[in-house]
């Protein structure tokens, strides 16, 4: 049997959201190994049938003495395992698992550098020589006629000189969700209306933004309600710390509650969806909120867009701009039939995009046509 090996930063991260690209993968006939950071998850990898290798890429560094490292870690497992395709999945892994498969002369590549979140967020010269090497690394160097490309929206493959149409390109809508999980549902009583954001805690997630915009919206008359859901990120540079968190609690209707693992529930519970982050692959959070029936306020940028049409199933907002994002939230707060069929079109949209079945079609057939190579 053909075997993949999954190249995955922590074991949290690819059963949030690539558990339906590995079930693809066994459908098409594959042989599943993970190799991931083992945090909390790698019980839930296995239980799915899969076999799981931990690793230890550190994904806050990209620091050349550490990507060696990584590199040549990687190449162990490669040798190890030998399998037949190496998906590598986020920026990391893909800098480290593509050079790593090309030494070890991997029967085919798989690519999927996912959010492109801080190295394409900060600015100066640094991120700026970084994010050059990597274009070249990704778009060029392991490129070849055995490298595939997946991405979750059509504005980053041209980060990289690709083409989204080619192809070896393939656009899938993240990891997709079962619609019976988030099922369309009447929104609560109101007021108050509540706004949930549901992420991880961290500056790049627009966190301070909606905070403030959620006081704004308030200034301007709105009866509105903030509840954010997250953990902080200790090993993100960026994450925000407790106390700052729990200082917004202490503030007239914001309330911080950590992690929650029923999402369906704050869906259910609320009334509009807020994500004002910096730059998104594709946030899964919105995708469950518009399934559910929920409108949504989010950032114009990358990955938001794919999932948002201003105007139809929500608005969208200037990267930053807390009025225009207090103005969208006091339009919502104002107008129930507005929300519900901002929510309708939300739903609807998720049904003929972002689909798991939707999904794992898209990456089984990636799957069986990498088959000449093996």
């Amino acid at each position: 049997m053909p075997k993949i090996l999954y190249l995955a930063t922590e074991d949290w991260f690819f059963a949030s959201h690539f558990l339906p690209m590995a079930r693809a993968a066994r459908a098409a006939g594959l042989d599943v190994v993970v190799a991931a950071r083992a945090k909390d998850q790698a019980a839930r990898i296995i239980a799915e049938g899969f076999r799981f290798v931990a690793s230890d890429l550190d994904r806050t560094s990209l620091q050349p003495l550490q990507a060696v490292r990584d590199i040549v870690r990687t190449r162990g497992i490669i040798r190890s395992e030998q399998p037949d395709i190496v998906h590598c999945i986020a920026l990391r892994p893909v800098l480290a698992g593509g050079i790593a498969a090309r030494l070890a002369r991997t029967r085919a590549l798989v690519l999927a550098p996912t959010g492109l979140g801080h190295l394409w967020i900060e600015r100066g010269p640094g991120p700026a020589v970084a994010r050059h090497l990597m274009r070249f690394a990704v778009g060029s160097w392991l490129r070849s006629p055995r490298t595939r490309y997946v991405f979750e929206n059509r504005e980053d493959p041209p980060e990289f000189g690709l083409d989204p149409d080619a192809a070896d390109v393939t656009i899938v809508g993240g990891a997709g969700i079962d619609p019976r999980d988030f099922p369309l549902v009447p929104e609560p009583p109101a007021p108050p209306v509540k706004v949930a954001v549901v992420a991880r805690m961290i500056r790049h997630k627009g966190i301070a933004e909606a905070v403030a915009a959620a006081r704004a919206a308030r200034a301007l008359g709105a009866p509105l309600e903030l509840n954010l859901f997250g953990d902080p990120d200790p090993s993100n540079p960026n994450s925000l710390p407790i106390s700052t968190l729990q200082a917004w609690s202490s503030e007239p209707a914001i309330k911080w509650h950590g992690r929650v693992s029923d999402i369906a529930r704050v869906w259910r519970e609320h009334h509009i969806a807020l994500l004002l982050s910096y730059r998104e692959g594709l946030p899964r959070s919105l995708v469950e909120a518009a399934a559910a029936g929920r409108p949504i306020v989010a950032a114009d940028v990358t990955g938001c867009r794919e999932v948002v049409r201003d105007g139809e199933n929500g608005f969208l907002v200037p990267l930053h701009d807390v009025d225009a994002a207090a103005r969208a939230l006091a339009a919502l707060c104002a107008d129930a039939a507005l929300r519900q069929a901002m929510g309708a079109a939300g739903n609807a949209r998720v049904q003929r995009r972002f689909t798991v079945q939707a999904v794992m079609a898209e990456v089984e057939k990636l799957y069986r046509s990498l088959a000449q190579f093996s």
